[in-house]
């Protein structure tokens, strides 16, 4: 695997500054004579360095620069708001008190990536997108991220063409901030991704409306996305601190990273509770990468109680914000006890 030493910022190195090109292609596929692909791996007129799309990306970005694909599913780096690709190699995901017998693979963890250099696979369950056509197959890190750069969020496409999969996006990119992929920051209460608006709409790029209630995917959980929270829940979600402390919470100190909301207002180090306008989006219960749990989530949706995660499947134990033994799921941070 070749490792990629970048001595400037990465979004200059994206920007196809001098000589950067030569970072991820290589002029005809040989370099000092030699045959950088002499088995044709790439099978694409590309001319990629090493192996895939997402090889090339994790060349870079696997353990630094954003730490997105770390050593081991149970040792993860600090998460930075996506989530860890390293959970796809998890042997079980599986909580329930039948997760034993009736594993769930990590493949389930998220976003599966076709980067055999670095052990991961496409989907072998799903052929497409849930309630789209993108298909699995094509997952890339460039199914979502534009590998030449552009002044999105995380150089993610707008709407037009995609490079990877010959696919078209309807819905322009999310507008949101993010932490440095440069340096050890960690996601926290006070430093986090601040999702302003969009991200909803740009999901449904490759997987439509999938929780609305009446849409094409009215067989599966409903639960709208891209919608103002209003009042009553805007309250709930500002005075809600667990389980134990459902109404002790404040306005000032209620953000709670592993459940965000969308807020044309939000900063990266905004403490800050929503207002009635702010929205729920589905990265409010799914992060965008992978996670320790299915469908990835930002926390276990098949346990009642968050001290479970983990123990039946041996998975990582995505970490508990109200340490607690009575701390349910976090859905209730929105909707109050029993949610």
């Amino acid at each position: 695997m070749l490792a990629l030493l970048i001595p400037f910022p990465a979004f200059a190195f994206h920007e196809g500054g001098v000589a950067n090109c030569k970072g991820c292609h290589t002029i005809h596929n040989s370099e000092n004579g030699n045959l950088v692909d002499p088995d044709n791996r790439n099978g694409d007129p590309a001319y990629l360095r090493v192996g895939t799309a997402s090889d090339l990306c994790l060349s870079c970005h696997a353990t630094t620069l954003g730490s997105e694909l770390s050593a081991s599913p149970l040792s993860p780096a600090p998460n930075k708001g996506g989530g860890d690709f390293v959970f796809l190699k998890a042997n079980n995901l599986n909580d329930a008190s039948t997760g034993i017998l009736n594993p769930i693979p990590g493949s389930a963890a998220g976003h599966n990536l076709n980067a055999p250099g670095h052990g991961l696979a496409p989907d072998g369950t799903l052929n497409r997108a849930p309630g789209g056509n993108y298909s699995s197959y094509m997952m890339s890190c460039t199914s979502c991220h534009n590998p030449h750069g552009n002044s999105n969020f995380r150089m993610l496409y707008g709407v037009g063409h995609v490079s990877q999969g010959n696919f078209t996006f309807l819905a322009p990119a999310p507008v949101a901030s993010g932490l440095s992929v440069t340096d050890g920051s960690a996601e926290s209460n006070n430093l986090h991704t601040a999702y302003r608006s969009g991200m909803s709409a740009w999901c449904g790029n490759c997987h439509g409306n999938y929780h609305d209630n009446g849409g094409a995917n009215n067989t599966v959980f409903s639960h709208k996305s891209g919608v103002v929270l209003g009042g009553d829940i805007a309250t709930i979600y500002a005075r809600y601190n667990g389980t134990d402390f459902p109404t002790s919470g404040s306005f000032a100190t209620a953000y709670l990273a592993q459940v965000p909301f969308e807020d044309a207002l939000a900063t990266v180090t905004g403490t800050q509770g929503p207002t009635a306008t702010s929205k729920v989006m589905c990265l409010s219960c799914h992060r965008a990468h992978a996670s320790s749990a299915p469908h990835a989530g930002r926390w276990d949706f098949n346990v009642s109680f968050l001290n479970q995660d983990g123990m039946v499947s041996g998975s990582y134990p995505i970490p508990n914000p109200y340490p607690g033994p009575n701390q349910r799921r976090l859905c209730e941070k929105c909707h109050g006890l029993g949610g």
